[in-house]
């Protein structure tokens, strides 16, 4: 991890709001000029602290309105498996997040698909590619808050939490 001063954390937060600002409209948010700015923009790059830059699409003027919650549990747990089951689950383009889980979930999957039907194409895939001892569907019934920024204020409240005690 890299250090991040001020200056850094206001350009990350610039760049989560609008990633399509020039570098000149990003140095007059925070106070540098051209060449700075450019300067720690590409340090942020190289370190992988921006992972990428993309456009965020809006799931329903595309086709894609419903969203799917999947728990799995496998009674698998071995490294080879494990190697195979994410390949191919990864390989999946409706599954936007796949998380291994503690406690009695072992595997969490974000889906997206078109409807119903698209969505027991998608299962009947997923129990194709891998034995598993449970899968439990969750529709989300409607999205109160979706975001892809990460709360920066949080990085400068941890440390200094950490700082007082």
């Amino acid at each position: 991890m890299i250090e991040l001063d001020r200056v850094d954390l206001s350009l990350l937060a610039a760049l989560q709001t609008d990633a399509t600002l020039s570098i000149a409209a990003l140095g007059e948010r925070v106070g540098l000029s051209t060449t700075p700015c450019w300067k720690r923009v590409k340090r942020l790059e190289d370190a992988g602290v921006i992972a990428r830059r993309v456009a965020v699409l809006d799931r329903h003027q595309v086709g894609l309105p419903v969203t799917v919650f999947v728990s799995l549990r496998t009674a698998q747990h071995d490294e080879q498996w494990l190697a195979q089951f994410a390949a191919a689950v990864v390989a999946m383009p409706e599954v936007q997040e796949f998380h291994r889980m503690s406690g009695d979930v072992d595997y969490l999957l974000k889906v997206v698909t078109t409807d119903i039907d698209g969505y027991d194409r998608f299962y009947k895939r997923l129990i194709r590619i891998a034995r598993l001892a449970g899968v439990s569907s969750a529709f989300s019934m409607e999205q109160i808050k979706s975001t892809t920024a990460l709360p920066l204020e949080l990085r400068g409240a941890s440390a200094a939490q950490a700082s007082s005690k």
